[in-house]
């Protein structure tokens, strides 16, 4: 693999570049996790408006939004306007040094700029290409833009989420989106892999409907072999009961009970109704599937007439899976993700500091650094352009002035 100038030989991906062509969330994240594990990332991002989510959503005041920094951490950012020539041969340059590229441009538009696979590989043999792209690319809408909320509705997704009495409802995040950055970089590593054996390059080629198909997991078997959508179930569990979302009576709390011996013990040691055991409906999780609409209206009225902490504290002595329903600012302030480390404070030249989730991964017991910060628009252009490619300060400006970087 190319050697990074500043390896970090403690990190699983050090020496290893990756040249960024991506926006918006699906290859991003992907550029991301490769981050994360220690290459060496380069975003390029038009000099004057960057990655569209840099206008997305919630800023507070500086040019990286909430939107951008979830995706873009342990990259630097370089300013390159593809739509011209100068910016298309200099991408190609930055790509001949690197191990992987990755883009999600519409179809045929990496093709127009040199920027292909084929175009690339030329130059650079062994190179993995990653392209992402709505729709499957050897297909008929493979020029059909993709975007994550449409998908939700054409992959089914939709049609599972909520409850039953609801309109078909999208997941709280761009789930198809996040899902593709996901299995788009288990492609990529898997390629890396295969190049230490064989020194041969890939494209990867990656479809958010076909992730966002992948989604819907037992779902989609279930609908396969009946033959019809599955029925809706909210909070619940399709096939385990009781298993959801309660109301006690101060608040909403978790009940996950998973077998039949831990039912026993949340009827008699938590509810205090032994004559649920006695009743042959619900003798077995089959039969509680079968009669749920008997079953857990019971339930219900007797976790409501109890205190949260009294029933956390019963089905954690005789181990019962449970947990307390938190907002999104209360899970991250709880002392149990602040112990994690997940959420950092980092340095940024404008505001002073700000936050930044950290990598969720531990390896040999230590979480993966923070190595850098969501980067501000161009802030890496001069100096990767001058180490990698050894322009100087006369050539620089001289891009700048034409527009190019």
């Amino acid at each position: 693999m190319t050697a990074s100038p500043t390896p970090e030989p403690h990190l699983p991906l050090s020496g290893v570049r990756v040249l960024d062509l991506s926006r918006v969330l699906a290859a991003p994240l992907c550029g991301m996790v490769l981050g994360d594990f220690g290459a060496e990332v380069i975003k390029l991002e038009h000099p004057q408006r960057g990655d569209d989510t840099r206008d997305w959503g919630v800023s507070g005041g500086i040019r990286e939004t909430t939107y951008f920094r979830s995706a873009n951490r342990n990259k630097k950012s370089v300013t390159l306007d593809l739509q011209t020539a100068q910016g298309q041969e200099l991408a190609r340059q930055l790509a001949s040094q690197c191990d992987v590229v990755l883009q999600n441009f519409k179809y045929g538009g990496v093709e127009k700029m040199g920027l292909s696979y084929e175009q690339l590989k030329a130059i650079k043999p062994d190179i993995i290409y990653c392209s992402i792209s709505g729709y499957d690319r050897h297909g008929p809408e493979r020029e059909r833009p993709g975007y994550d909320l449409v998908v939700q509705g054409e992959s089914g997704l939709m049609s599972i989420n909520g409850e039953e009495s609801q309109d078909p409802l999208k997941f709280g995040v761009a789930i198809v989106d996040i899902m593709t950055g996901m299995y788009a970089a288990q492609a990529v590593l898997a390629a890396l892999y295969e190049r230490q054996r064989t020194g041969k390059g890939r494209h990867v080629e990656m479809a958010l409907f076909d992730c966002g198909l992948m989604i819907n997991v037992y779902f989609g078997l279930e609908a396969l072999l009946l033959e019809k959508n599955p029925t809706r179930f909210g909070n619940q569990h399709p096939s385990i009961v009781p298993y959801g979302v309660f109301e006690a009576k101060d608040g909403p709390l978790i009940i996950a009970v998973g077998n039949s011996a831990q039912f026993e013990r949340f009827c008699s040691d938590v509810i205090d109704r032994a004559d649920l055991l006695a009743d042959e409906r619900f003798s077995t999780n089959g039969k509680r599937i079968e009669n749920r609409e008997a079953l857990v209206p019971e339930l219900h009225k007797e976790v409501s007439r109890r205190p949260r902490a009294l029933l956390l504290e019963r089905m954690s002595a005789v181990g019962i899976p449970c947990g307390e329903v938190f907002g999104l600012y209360d899970a991250l302030k709880s002392d149990r993700a602040q112990r994690s480390g997940l959420i950092t404070q980092q340095p940024h030249p404008v505001v002073g500091s700000t936050h930044v989730m950290a990598p969720p991964y531990r390896i040999d017991g230590e979480r993966l650094p923070v190595r850098c910060p969501p980067p501000q628009l161009g802030s890496a252009t001069a100096s990767v352009l001058s180490e990698w490619l050894g322009l100087d300060s006369t050539q620089l400006e001289k891009l700048k002035s034409d527009g190019v970087i």
